[in-house]
């Protein structure tokens, strides 16, 4: 049975973001338990009916992606208010919340002692997602602004988190893989590494052979969104049968944000891409 939102000491609902919108949407962190559910029946429908992860007995029952680590982590929401409802999600666990917690969901499918010793603050970033029929350039630009605006709320130094690929056939993903490794391969210092139990290697292909063309095609549009910011890739890919994925672990120093991407954090005339 999962433990009540309110029994936990973790005041998730204790922050605000400065008020972001873009025509009828806007972008804030969730307010309420119904709210929390709410984004958690969008990860449910995204995650599972669209791309094919497996839910537990709870999760069926319930239509809703639900765990213990969202009782200590907050909640950001994308909210089209002409219809008043939620179509986009974004999960943030700082460190207080990890040591109360006890761990991190990164650390399910990767080593990352070296990201947790980084100084300062720092944030994980999970469980994205947002409705299919909102999967638009002015959609993503919010969703990115309202990272950003959480990112200096919180004076935050170093983001970290997993980001997929649909499916567990690497065959697909082999370029991708391969100019992940070559291109973009975190610093010894910093390069968090797959758990054996899953791991797959990323040096597929020679550098040399690489097709960044072909390469950037395969990429997930979240991945490439933290490319633009800067972000690094750990060591090896973590195939994820049950969530039906392939993993990399995906980390971004915040002095790689360049002063062109925090203007578009804040600026809704940003054309940036996003993701």
């Amino acid at each position: 049975m999962m433990p009540s939102l309110a029994t936990t000491p973790f005041n998730r609902f204790s922050k605000t973001l400065p008020l972001l919108k873009s025509d009828s949407l806007e972008v804030r962190l969730a307010q309420s338990e119904e709210e929390i559910k709410a984004a958690q029946s969008l990860r449910y429908e995204v995650f599972y009916d669209e791309c094919g992860a497996r839910p537990d007995e709870n999760m069926a029952l319930l239509k809703r992606d639900v765990e213990r680590i969202d009782d200590f982590c907050d909640v950001l929401l994308v909210i089209d208010r002409t219809y008043n409802k939620i179509v986009g999600t974004y999960r943030f666990m700082l460190r207080d919340a990890a040591q109360e917690y006890g761990s991190y969901y990164t650390a399910t499918e990767f080593e990352i002692d070296k990201l947790v010793a980084y100084p300062g603050q720092i944030m994980e970033l999970g469980r994205s997602c947002v409705r299919k029929e909102y999967r638009t350039k002015p959609t993503m630009q919010l969703l990115w602004r309202g990272i950003g605006a959480y990112i200096r709320l919180n004076q935050v130094t170093l983001c970290f988190g997993c980001g997929s690929f649909i499916g567990t056939d690497v065959s697909k993903y082999r370029q991708a893989l391969a100019y992940l490794y070559h291109y973009h391969l975190a610093s010894p210092e910093l390069r968090a590494r797959a758990l054996s139990s899953s791991y797959q290697e990323m040096n597929l292909i020679p550098k040399n052979q690489v097709d960044q063309k072909e390469a950037t095609r395969q990429l997930p549009p979240l991945i490439k969104g933290y490319l633009r910011l800067g972000g690094l890739v750990g060591e090896g890919a973590f195939v994820d049968h049950n969530f039906n994925s392939i993993d990399v672990c995906i980390i971004v120093k915040r002095e790689t944000v360049t002063e062109r991407y925090s203007q578009k954090y804040t600026d809704p005339r940003g054309s940036d891409e996003g993701v």
